[in-house]
């Protein structure tokens, strides 16, 4: 009878242990949860706070890592999106697009994830493609194989004569020249940009929307001459609206950015637009941009200014980037491949002439096509920033750019 007892008793005192471990997980789980809500930080007006280490994902809940296509994610969802955008993966919810994400979900349903992951405002234009990555690959094995090989002497192999053929040269002088028809435009609408502040004055609002109106009308200006390039680009019209609209989105900034490297000067640290406008970095931030996106782009023009390219090279690389056939709801990527490979060869052909020596040249130039991705991404968080001061950009601005106001 005892024995009987002492093992009942025994029994019970391990049901109680199991039943004490379940309710402490129980309770973790809630801690957890409570935790993770209590970090996501409350929405306020200005600039995007830096990393606190506490961020939440906005599409699962997870820890944060940064900024990843311009939204704060951990790396899982910045790795799944990439991959679906590349693949141009199509997925199917068992649940009719309604399941609640979260770190358990986000492996469940990758349908509901990705949807999540474009509500939270991650853009695919952010993304880059497989050749971008295969390019980038290449451009550094070329340049550690040119640091092993710099110290030594070799003899010179027979050049390839390169030629331009007739079509060749007429075109790129026709680009020259469009480029300057529509730059000559540009001048002549100079007196109705709003005029730059003279106060100095950093806390008068009035003072500092005088100088955002000034930048956001000089980017006015500088989209209308991409618009007007781009239309008489041979076989640009033959495209779609849709397909036009396409590039012209997601093209604009980086040719804006190409442009505004042409007018980097190296000696005064400022960019020039329209001939006498000249802007340091402390000018761009006094209108209101951050030094995180400023930092880039004069550092971007900087190293433009080093290869120093000539307007025929600037042309060619804008063709080249508005024919770009990986943009994200282009249609026609065949035509806009056929329509594209024409700059290619030109380029190809004019800087083996112009420079017959200097063998990475050529994808040196397009791996700067690449590096204005990136410059695009920082972009897209910049114009996230600016709505969080509550700067209102011009309907133009906003339909080019897809910013919902």
């Amino acid at each position: 009878m005892y024995v009987c007892v002492c093992v009942c008793v025994y029994i019970y005192i391990i049901y109680v242990c199991v039943c004490v471990a379940h309710l402490k997980q129980v309770l973790y789980k809630v801690r957890y949860v409570k935790t993770t809500l209590d970090s996501i930080p409350p929405r306020k007006k200005g600039p995007a706070p830096k990393m606190l280490g506490n961020e939440v994902c906005s599409v699962c809940g997870d820890k944060a890592s940064g900024f990843h296509y311009n939204v704060l994610s951990c790396e899982g969802c910045k790795g799944f999106f990439r991959r679906s955008v590349i693949k141009s993966a199509q997925y199917s919810c068992k649940n009719n697009g309604r399941c609640e994400m979260d770190m358990y979900m986000r492996r469940k349903c990758q349908q509901c994830r990705l949807r999540k992951c474009r509500e939270a405002g991650m853009l695919e234009q952010c993304v880059l493609s497989e050749e971008q990555i295969r390019l980038k690959k290449m451009k550094k094995q070329q340049d550690e194989e040119t640091a092993r090989t710099s110290t030594v002497v070799t003899p010179t192999p027979p050049q390839e004569v390169a030629t331009l053929d007739p079509q060749q040269q007429d075109m790129i002088e026709k680009l020259v020249a469009m480029q300057k028809q529509c730059n000559k435009r540009s001048f002549l609408d100079r007196p109705k940009v709003t005029p730059w502040p003279q106060s100095q004055d950093l806390q008068n609002r009035e003072v500092r929307q005088q100088r955002f109106a000034h930048f956001t009308e000089l980017a006015i200006m500088s989209v209308q001459e991409i618009v007007d390039f781009a239309k008489q680009l041979p076989g640009f019209l033959e495209l779609t609206r849709e397909d036009q609209i396409a590039l012209l989105k997601t093209s604009t900034i980086e040719i804006m950015l190409l442009e505004t490297s042409r007018r980097y000067n190296p000696a005064i640290d400022s960019i020039t637009f329209l001939k006498d406008f000249s802007y340091n970095k402390e000018d761009f931030a006094k209108a209101g941009l951050q030094f995180e996106f400023i930092n880039p782009i004069f550092e971007f023009s900087k190293g433009m200014n080093d290869l120093h390219l000539d307007e025929a090279e600037y042309a060619l690389l804008i063709a080249i980037n508005i024919f770009s056939a990986d943009r994200p709801n282009v249609q026609d990527h065949d035509l806009v491949e056929r329509l594209q490979q024409p700059y290619v060869d030109a380029l190809r052909s004019y800087i083996m002439i112009k420079r017959p020596n200097d063998h990475l040249m050529f994808p040196r130039m397009l791996m700067k096509l690449v590096s204005l991705r990136t410059l695009s991404s920082v972009h897209s968080e910049q114009v996230f920033a600016l709505r969080l001061q509550d700067k209102k950009l011009p309907p133009l601005l906003s339909e080019i750019w897809d910013v919902n106001e």
